[in-house]
């Protein structure tokens, strides 16, 4: 099938509704997403576009299905704008981010806060790190593709499947490297463990364990079966898919783990 592959080609104009009132942004028009930023921000976004370009890429590869819905990408210039456009998307008008939280992504857009000013404004992210930037960036994207292929396309009525909507997105994006599996399989050997698929995304090992489920998942069921997977809104609807209990899905990972 076709896969989506942005055209650098742009026009630019300017928008001043929505994400905040009093300030203006340009956007450029690409094929399938629009790009919002802001005038000081316009020298990087060639950049931001290559790192854009390749998450979709991926992406779409992976999943052998192009992204089905345009979508927005805002690069906000620093966390005062990401915080107030997650204040207003999610109805919590006291909402402050944690030092690492940098972008967001749902069907309709992805939120990022530019990459050049992680250094200062951020923990836990280096922009000079371009591998760590650009599975974050494909992370996020996971996300939008996720979102338009499900019945909640921002994820809001979800029931214990938050590992599933951040494991598909950890394992597309390449982020379960080397280290995060070996820290599930020391966790594993200690028998230090969540007994539920409902508490993997928890804790600081919630990369690695939910990553590492849906790369099972991906192994034992196929890739076409991954794909059915991004409509599931619950966890009782995707065992039945599988057609399985949690406890004998829990053990099947653990041996594949254990075998890796």
């Amino acid at each position: 099938m076709n896969h989506l592959v942005p055209c650098l080609s742009f026009v630019v104009g300017f928008w001043t509704g929505g994400i905040s009132q009093n300030s203006t942004w340009m956007t450029e028009q690409h094929d399938h997403f629009r790009i919002f930023f802001q005038a000081n921000d316009r020298p990087d976004i060639p950049d931001y576009l290559v790192m854009i370009s390749q998450g979709i890429q991926q992406t779409s590869a992976f999943f052998h299905e192009p992204f089905s819905q345009p979508f927005d990408v805002y690069i906000h210039p620093n966390r005062l704008s990401l915080d107030s456009t997650w204040q207003s998307d999610w109805g919590m008008p006291e909402f402050q981010s944690e030092c690492w939280m940098v972008a967001s992504g749902v069907a309709a857009k992805l939120d990022l806060m530019a990459p050049r000013t992680w250094d200062s404004l951020a923990c836990e992210h280096r922009y000079d790190d371009s591998l760590s930037t650009q599975q974050l960036i494909t992370h996020e994207l996971v996300h939008v593709f996720h979102g338009q292929h499900h019945p909640s396309p921002d994820f809001s009525t979800i029931n214990g499947i938050d590992w599933l909507i951040e494991g598909m997105a950890v394992f597309v994006s390449g982020q379960c490297d080397p280290s995060r599996m070996v820290a599930v399989k020391e966790a594993l050997r200690e028998n230090n463990l969540p007994g539920h698929l409902a508490d993997f995304w928890s804790g600081k090992l919630r990369y690695g364990l939910s990553g590492s489920m849906v790369m099972y998942l991906d192994h034992r069921y196929g890739r076409d079966q991954l794909y059915r997977m991004l409509a599931i809104t619950d966890l009782t609807s995707l065992l039945s898919e599988l057609g399985t209990t949690e406890p004998k899905l829990l053990e099947e990972w653990r041996k594949y783990m254990e075998q890796m």
